[in-house]
């Protein structure tokens, strides 16, 4: 079967179900590095945005059934539309496929091709192709230099914010690239702060690579596609379904070279791509939070459990590389005078804003006008009801 001819009965629905007929990543590579995805691979991906809603029922269990052969996988999960959606596949047109791809603007890459990611095939069901979109080669370049995924909660407090872009923007000025998942709160600022730096980014979408998920944050999109790679195991126009969120989880967790979780509460996304690193031999960091707060329950329980314990950008490093190997980036917040230093000391030690000025022997005049002074140059950043925190 050539990469052009249209997806055969035997490759898309195998007679045997006890035979798998997903492509040894060993073999069939083609030799031209821009052709994309092949057909069949191209069929798998098309498969699993046919069965999306299907695939609700099995969330619970999305891992194995990822792993499941084509046929296998309709067979689980189609009920009485199996016939109507094998005979869909067996029609599967690869090369209206990627006219739909170079309309998006997408390319694509399978694991028939010897550049798809080393660290993908250690998953039990590595995606059969990947949708990229901000460019193949660049993607394939960043991936294989050690990255970073940096995970947390939707709704991440002002310092667990603080936090992942203060590592994105850490990790990007020291040349390593972060991933993540592009949601709301802790992800979109990890992206935030590389992008600070004038680093790249890669974001694993649950949806179509070629659209913004969630829609909110097309502005960042904008800048990860530009600058990075936004990527999706699904076609392009793909719907969102809640089983996509954890089956991008295992594609974050084994691209990254480590996993950081920044604030997350108990059962959380964020602590599932933790277990997918951990599953694959890959190191966990944590942030420390305060034992009251439901947003720390993850990344303690984490640390209890022995995952490393961060607090800045160069225990990143430092587990990366080698301690001391490659030290952080040269901090360019201007030196500070002995009293903003003891305003910022007293902030940091948790007192309010009123506080942490009587504290510091401050008429609140000169409080205010060096907690501004403070916030200018990036010290500290104002939290809702005009209090004050240190930024990482």
């Amino acid at each position: 079967m050539t990469r052009h001819d249209r997806v055969s009965p035997e490759a898309g629905a195998d007679p045997n179900p006890d035979t798998d007929p997903d492509p040894d990543p060993d073999v069939g590579a083609d030799p031209d590095p821009d052709a994309g995805a092949c057909d069949r691979c191209l069929a798998r991906a098309w498969l699993l945005g046919r069965l999306g809603g299907h695939l609700e029922l099995a969330r619970g269990r999305i891992a194995q059934v990822l792993a499941l052969s084509d046929e296998q996988l309709i067979a689980a999960v189609a009920g009485d539309r199996a016939g109507t959606v094998r005979s869909e596949l067996r029609c599967f047109d690869a090369d209206r496929g990627r006219e739909r791809l170079a309309t998006a603007g997408v390319g694509s890459i399978c694991r028939c091709d010897p550049r798809y990611p080393v660290s993908l095939r250690a998953l039990e069901n590595p995606p059969a192709a990947l949708h990229v979109a901000g460019g193949v080669g660049r993607f394939l370049r960043l991936v294989a230099e050690q990255p970073v995924a940096i995970v947390g909660a939707r709704r991440g407090s002002a310092y667990g914010l603080e936090v992942a872009r203060s590592l994105g923007r850490g990790l990007g000025c020291a040349g390593v690239t972060v991933i993540s998942g592009m949601a709301l709160g802790i992800d979109s600022a990890a992206h935030a702060g590389a992008l600070s730096a004038g680093a790249p980014t890669i974001a694993v979408l649950p949806a179509g690579a070629d659209r913004p998920y969630p829609a909110a944050k097309h502005a960042l999109y904008a800048q990860i596609r530009s600058a990075g790679a936004a990527v999706s195991e699904l076609p392009p126009g793909a719907a969102v379904w809640r089983w996509s969120f954890p089956a991008r989880n295992r594609i974050i967790a084994a691209l990254a070279a480590l996993t950081i979780v920044v604030e997350a509460r108990e059962r959380s996304g964020a602590l599932l791509t933790a277990g997918i690193a951990r599953s694959l031999g890959r190191p966990v960091g944590a942030v420390p939070g305060r034992i009251t707060s439901p947003l720390a329950s993850g990344p303690n329980s984490l640390l209890a459990a022995g995952a490393y314990v961060v607090r800045g950008t160069a225990e990143v490093l430092d587990q990366l590389f080698g301690e001391g190997v490659r030290g952080p980036p040269v901090d360019d917040k201007p030196e500070l005078a002995p009293e903003p230093r003891a305003v910022l000391a007293a902030i940091a030690e948790g007192h309010d804003t009123a506080a942490a000025l009587e504290r510091a022997g401050f008429s609140a005049e000169q409080g205010l006008a060096t907690l501004a002074s403070l916030e200018l140059a990036g010290y500290v950043c104002r939290e809702a009801g005009g209090r004050f925190s240190v930024v990482p």
